[in-house]
């Protein structure tokens, strides 16, 4: 189920038109904890695209949490997130 939950957040995030995406699923690592116990992942997401030129942080986070929101917090328990422009790597 993990990759097919990685897959659909790559699907998703897909919209912006990223340059860079990584999703890295440390699901496996929270072992026990009460999200995962329920079903959730917990995911760290790089994601790098013109999208963000010109927004804060915030905004940035909430173009992302638009796209996925639904799978929050079933599908996803924990989004640590890196939203950045290719001009800030």
């Amino acid at each position: 189920m993990a990759d097919s939950l990685v897959e659909e957040i790559r699907s998703r995030l897909a919209a912006l038109a990223p340059e860079a995406l990584d999703i890295h699923d440390d699901s496996a690592a929270h072992a026990g904890h009460a999200g995962a116990a329920s079903g959730g992942g917990h995911f760290d997401v790089l994601i790098v695209a013109d999208a963000f030129a010109g927004l804060n942080s915030l905004a940035r986070h909430r173009k992302v949490y638009a796209l996925l929101g639904e799978l929050m917090p079933h599908r996803i328990h924990a989004l640590s997130l890196k939203a950045l422009t290719p001009d800030e790597l």
